[in-house]
């Protein structure tokens, strides 16, 4: 923290109209002293845990699990509370009705004989538990937490001891009285869900909710309705926030990967796409056509022949608008430098193979009915008219705007927060370790300008008014997600049309940006942390974006413990590469904690059996004294808060603003 300069009567004054306005908040001396003595005291406070969490792509299950024990900080808490007094299979059963009150309790009435014993003895449990969590929080902030029914009930049970004998009868009395009242399970329910709401103070999201799993809109419910939470854009999201303002190409490339992995049900039943033009166009031109390599990957089993038979078709007829719309924009934008990309004028027909840098390379699909090899990237009028009702259909869902606007108001390319940098993927490096200058409608930007510039550009093309301005940025939004200098994106190329349908692997390789070699520089770091004005030597990047692949060896921690990539393979298309179901990060008032995670079986699973997700924690970084909230960023604001207060308190004094009723 700078030294501020000592306050004076002189520098009041000079303040005068700010503490004026000040005063119309704080309108007595007595007002301005308790609202100090308020802040001091927060800032004594331990710090407030932060729990950070990247690449969910849908996973709802498993992130909902991982929120509700908050990366295994529950059941550390329920065993330091009442360390040898309870078996493991009662911290289980305890840690599974904090998770999951509402389904547990229904599977205990049918096992339990004396259920007003059990109320009694789980009720005292779990107060101790939530006085546990709440105790480095102001009552005030634990109060606005509370459900309103339970409210008062609630404040007694926490700040009352029960160790008190003059308060044990007190005690018993209210929960005696929840239970003969008929009221214990609502009481159980909210003391469960304030502990999972106190357990963490903040919820970091590094990127990528959207894509390949089957819940990216149950994830998105929770987030908006969560009470403290940030989200730094990853090239997933940003390609969602693309089809929501109206870009075409990212819509195409939306409804691909989702019958591609056949969640499709996201788009039906969570945002009230309709399909069915596309199902019809699909079934009518691509009729005789098997689109074997078009079959959803990963879930045999799960859909009938006759669903999968059709998904497949509609997945290689959104595929083949898709690579049009691209071409489209490719050629519409020269400055995007992305003709490496235009592969639909590179095909002979006749022969079924792709003629690409002097050489030929079979194709393993050869079947393309709309494509005039005249003007491949044209649309048929069939193709438009389902382009345009598939637009409508998208700008037009009440619910995705809705969780648009959350990830606007949430969200951002980054974030500096308490000594650390949270962005998604990438920042743009030359080989030599220095910032790339990346050229964005004619203008150079770099490093924090850069993402500024970006952040700035995807606000304009949702909010914008219709402009040339705007249309570039809406097309930009596409580039964010497969562009070579993209941020959020990091490799050379994205090699969809080779994937599907070049036999050829070499062609299927995407190289890394120079960024990927890079972070494992100390000095690199240290040189992308200082851009951002983080100069401390415990100062850390946190990334996600490319899945750590453990069973290969490798580290999720890079640069010395500079830099962290947490993505870990939440996704279960990832899992076979990483070996495990991702990483989350804890960021306590004792120190950093990576946590490792192994693959969630289900939600069922899990209430039924008490089976949690096994996770091992590593200790990154253990702090010799505790942090409390005057260490972070918080801690700065309130500090300025409580210095301009005592100047207000010497403009008081000194006459110069009149004390109000």
């Amino acid at each position: 923290m700078e030294k501020r300069p000592p306050i004076t009567p002189e520098s009041a004054y000079n303040d005068l109209r700010y503490l004026q306005l000040l005063s119309t908040k704080f309108p007595t001396i007595s007002d301005a002293c308790t609202e100090i003595i308020n802040l001091e005291a927060i800032l004594n406070l331990p710090k407030g845990t932060e729990h950070f969490l990247t690449d969910l792509h849908g996973e709802y299950e498993a992130f909902l699990h991982v929120l509700k024990n908050a990366s295994g900080s529950v059941r550390r808490k329920v065993e330091e509370i009442f360390g040898q007094t309870l078996r493991e299979s009662e911290v289980k059963e305890l840690c599974t009705l904090i998770y999951y009150p509402e389904q547990k309790l229904e599977l205990i009435k049918k096992e339990e004989n004396d259920m007003t014993d059990w109320y009694r003895i789980t009720m005292h449990q779990l107060i101790r538990v939530c006085q546990n969590v709440s105790s480095k929080y102001t009552r005030s902030k634990v109060r606005k937490a509370l459900p309103a029914e339970f409210s008062y009930i609630l404040q007694e049970l926490l700040h009352e001891s029960q160790i008190d004998p003059n308060k044990q009868a007190y005690v018993n009395g209210i929960i005696s009285t929840i239970i003969s009242t008929g009221r214990a399970d609502e009481c159980i329910c909210a003391i469960c869900n304030l502990i999972q709401r106190l357990v963490i103070d903040t919820l970091h999201i590094v990127g990528d909710i959207f894509d390949r799993g089957p819940g990216a809109e149950i994830i998105m419910d929770k987030l908006c309705a969560y009470h403290n939470v940030d989200i730094q854009w990853g090239n997933h999201d940003i390609l969602w926030m693309g089809a929501a303002a109206g870009n075409d190409s990212c819509m195409a490339n939306v409804i691909r990967m989702s019958m591609r992995y056949g969640n499709h049900a996201t788009l039906e039943d969570g945002y009230g796409i309709n399909l069915v033009p596309l199902a019809t166009f699909a079934i009518e031109h691509y009729k005789d056509d098997p689109c074997t390599l078009f079959l959803p990957k990963g879930l045999d089993g799960e859909f009938s022949d006759k669903t999968r038979r059709l998904l497949a078709q509609m997945h290689k007829a959104i595929a083949i608008i898709q690579f049009k719309l691209e071409g489209q924009l490719i050629l519409s934008r020269p400055d995007f430098d992305m003709n490496d990309r235009l592969l639909l004028d590179k095909i002979d027909y006749a022969r079924g193979v792709l003629l690409l840098n002097g050489q030929e390379y079979p194709l393993r699909d050869k079947v393309f009915p709309t494509v005039d090899p005249a003007n491949p990237y044209a649309l048929t009028p069939e193709e438009e008219e389902l382009v345009n009702r598939l637009h409508a259909s998208f700008v037009n869902s009440e619910k995705l705007r809705k969780h648009m606007r959350c990830l606007f108001s949430n969200g951002s390319m980054y974030l500096v927060r308490n000594n650390n940098l949270l962005y998604h993927a990438s920042i743009p490096l030359n080989e030599d370790g220095s910032f790339k200058e990346v050229v964005i409608d004619g203008k150079k930007y770099k490093g924090k300008s850069l993402l500024d510039k970006i952040d700035q550009m995807i606000r304009l093309a949702y909010y914008g008014v219709d402009s040339p301005e705007k249309q570039y940025a809406l097309d930009y939004i596409w580039y964010l997600w497969c562009g070579a200098d993209a941020p959020s994106f990091g490799k050379d190329k994205m090699a969809t049309f080779e994937r599907y349908f070049v036999e050829d692997k070499a062609l299927w390789k995407e190289h890394k940006c120079p960024y990927y070699t890079l972070y494992n520089e100390k000095s690199v770091c240290e040189m992308i942390l200082k851009e951002f004005g983080l100069t401390d030597q415990n100062a850390h990047i946190i990334n996600g974006h490319i899945p750590v692949k453990t069973l290969k060896g490798e580290n999720p921690v890079k640069a010395g413990g500079k830099l962290l990539v947490i993505d870990g393979g939440f996704s279960k298309a990832y899992q076979p590469e990483t070996g495990i179901a991702g990483y989350t990060l804890i960021f306590h008032s004792r120190g950093l904690q990576l946590v490792q995670h192994e693959p969630f079986e289900s939600t069922q699973k899990a209430i039924e059996d008490g089976i949690d997700i096994i996770s091992t924690n590593i200790i990154l970084e253990l702090s010799q004294r505790r942090m409390r909230v005057r260490d972070t960023d918080i801690g700065k604001e309130l500090e300025e808060q409580i210095y301009n207060l005592n100047k207000l308190l010497v403009a008081y004094r000194n006459g110069y603003i009149k004390e109000k009723q």
